[in-house]
């Protein structure tokens, strides 16, 4: 799960850099897209964590 949401984020993000904002130059696009994909990956892994703790308890 976390994969997928990252790689979605990924291509979300670089579509957005690219259209919506503009950036022309690839690496500052590659940069922030794999940013946001990180992020999204670290949060699915963190709310999985807290579910599990949940369940245990």
């Amino acid at each position: 799960m976390r994969e997928l949401a990252a790689i979605a984020a990924y291509l979300v993000a670089w579509l957005f850099c690219e259209r919506v904002i503009g950036i022309q130059s690839g690496l500052v696009t590659l940069l922030i897209s794999l940013l946001f994909a990180f992020a999204i990956y670290a949060l699915v892994a963190y709310a999985e964590h807290e579910e599990k703790d949940k369940n245990t308890s």
